[in-house]
């Protein structure tokens, strides 16, 4: 009996975690706001330093972290520090993809605050 209980619990535990997972969307929305609120870098950011994404660093930046195995294929956007980005490159894939994601979304926060 106690082992049904507990392989019971076990399935409302597991489909509790499922319901609470979130969606990609949501993953790198959440990037993306850290991007802002923790380091400052908003729409206007972008657009007010031309030398660090007007040559398309921001998605070069993406598409070098969606590699699945980066080993020394490593493009360093032109005129970011090349730690700060080496340090990007090592975390686990999945990582990645969020943060390629929400830098997507920050080059079109950039070209909206161009255009305003």
């Amino acid at each position: 009996m106690e082992y049904m209980e507990n392989k019971m619990n076990d399935l409302i535990t597991g489909a509790n975690l499922q319901q609470n997972l979130k969606t990609g969307i949501e993953l790198i929305a959440e990037e993306r706001q850290k991007q802002i609120s923790k380091h400052g870098f908003t729409g206007e950011h972008h657009a007010n330093h031309p030398e660090w994404y007007d040559q398309g660093q921001l998605l070069l930046a993406a598409k070098t972290l969606i590699k699945v195995d980066l080993k020394d294929n490593v493009y360093y956007p032109l005129n970011w520090d090349h730690t700060w980005f080496y340090n990007l490159c090592r975390r686990d894939y999945k990582e990645r993809l969020i943060i390629a994601g929400a830098l997507i979304a920050a080059e079109i926060d950039r070209l909206q605050n161009e255009q305003s």
